[in-house]
């Protein structure tokens, strides 16, 4: 057995020297390393820490291995000035903020919380009387507590904030963001925080660290009001966009434009539809919902719903493209998709609905299909199949080919009008004079 794990002592003892970290972030992703960035360039000693090997060593090399507005320089500054650094395993600190993946079963849609109680179990042995531990993961409601026990079990020696305990040797909470990828370091400082603590002494240890670069109001709460907080906001924006891409489908058979008559309704003063796209993408939106639906089925009649029209959209775009093909005036008509990424202007392909149309036809008509993403680049490393996607430059794609299928809006693309003399399946109203 590792030793630290038998004398939890002396792996407490191991940071003790001058390079201890005031804060260690578990999980150097979407979301830990511009938080890692964040309390580092604030004044605090951090750790970042992550399994995979390039991550460490980018970070270690004051680079990024994301792209995100301000984060390289942000990152190189912090590393330069010896305010953060990264490891593949954890080490003593203060505070210990876990900001790695929960994803969903793509068959079950149950959520999959291993790779948090993989964080907790790696933290454990380093863990000490004074020590916090923050969950920024969106997670399920009660995975707050669950990983308190966890911990509890690992390190019988310290008390946790369970079964009553108000005075806990180790402070936990439940933390979500709220930000948005090209946005993320203003969000981080800008946004409202909620911060569940498992006990009122938590919420206030956990407060008084986000202040060290928050600006927004820290809003106090419990675990697992503030876990469901989370899931709520991103249910109740997948619910919206629902609305928007059932809507569009119902006017694309009935002959209408979707965005014009999205324009029109939108002129009431108390209505705002949101547009319509090719489905529901991310690692938030296309994936929390469901750990509502998997904690309440009987209940969650309209979040169900509102996932199931949101995963049945690439189908529908699947649908126009086939119609395209088989109406082209020649045999064997190639196709340019425009747009990978699960939004625009990110380097995010997870989840995505685009991509996931991009394969479909790619295997449907193999040999004629090339995609188009100035992004492309970072599709290696989204953890996406890329299978039969091949990229080509954007003016000769579109020129070379039959059928243009818009997917995604990058900034990239505005210089292009559209194309004349093609079918086209504008899946974002990209090209729609009347989008709202």
């Amino acid at each position: 057995m590792n030793d630290t794990i038998q004398n939890p002592a002396r792996a407490a003892e191991a940071g003790s020297d001058a390079t201890r970290a005031d804060v260690a972030v578990v999980g150097l992703g979407y979301i830990g390393l511009p938080t890692a960035a964040m309390f580092a360039s604030s004044g605090k000693r951090v750790l970042g820490i992550d399994i995979a090997r390039r991550v460490v060593d980018a970070v270690n090399a004051g680079e990024t291995p994301i792209e995100e507005t301000g984060l390289p320089e942000l990152v190189r500054r912090c590393v330069d000035g010896g305010s953060l650094r990264a490891a593949i395993a954890p080490a003593a600190a203060d505070a210990f903020i876990i900001a790695v993946p929960t994803p969903a079963d793509h068959d079950t849609h149950a959520p999959d919380v291993r790779y948090v109680e993989a964080a907790a179990r790696s933290i454990a042995p380093v863990l000490a009387k004074g020590n916090i531990v923050v969950l920024e993961s969106t997670s399920p409601v009660g995975t707050t507590q669950s990983m308190a026990r966890l911990l509890a079990s690992l390190r019988p020696d310290l008390r946790f904030p369970l079964d009553g305990e108000t005075a806990p040797d180790v402070h936990v909470a439940y933390c979500p963001e709220r930000i948005i990828p090209g946005r993320m370091l203003q969000e981080l400082v800008e946004n409202d925080r909620i911060i569940g603590g498992m006990s009122p002494s938590c919420t206030e240890r956990v407060t008084a660290l986000y202040h060290a670069f928050v600006r927004g109001a820290c809003i106090p709460a419990d675990d697992r009001t503030a876990e469901l907080c989370k899931l709520t906001e991103n249910a109740f924006r997948d619910v919206n966009i629902a609305f928007a891409n059932e809507l569009s489908m119902i006017c694309g058979d009935w002959g209408l434009d979707a965005w014009k008559v999205i324009a029109l309704a939108n002129h009431h003063p108390r209505v705002n539809i949101l547009n319509p796209g090719p489905g529901v993408g991310g690692h938030c939106i296309a994936v929390d919902p469901w750990f509502i639906v998997s904690g309440a089925p009987e209940r969650a009649r309209l979040i169900r719903t509102a996932r199931e029209v949101n995963d049945a959209k690439p189908m529908y775009v699947l649908e126009q493209v086939a119609h395209a093909v088989a109406a082209a005036s020649v045999p064997n008509p190639r196709i340019a998709c425009m747009g990978l990424t699960y939004k625009p202007d990110v380097d995010d392909f997870r989840e995505s609905p685009s991509l996931q149309i991009a394969r479909a036809i790619a295997a449907r008509y193999p040999g004629r299909v090339t995609c188009i993403d100035p992004y492309s680049d970072a599709i290696g490393h989204s953890g996406e199949a890329t299978d039969g996607i091949v990229f080509g430059p954007l003016e000769s794609t579109v020129q070379a080919a039959d059928v243009i299928v818009m997917l995604v809006g990058h900034s990239a693309f505005r210089s292009m009008q559209r194309p004349a003399g093609k079918a086209v399946i504008d899946a974002t109203g990209f090209w729609n004079t009347t989008k709202s």
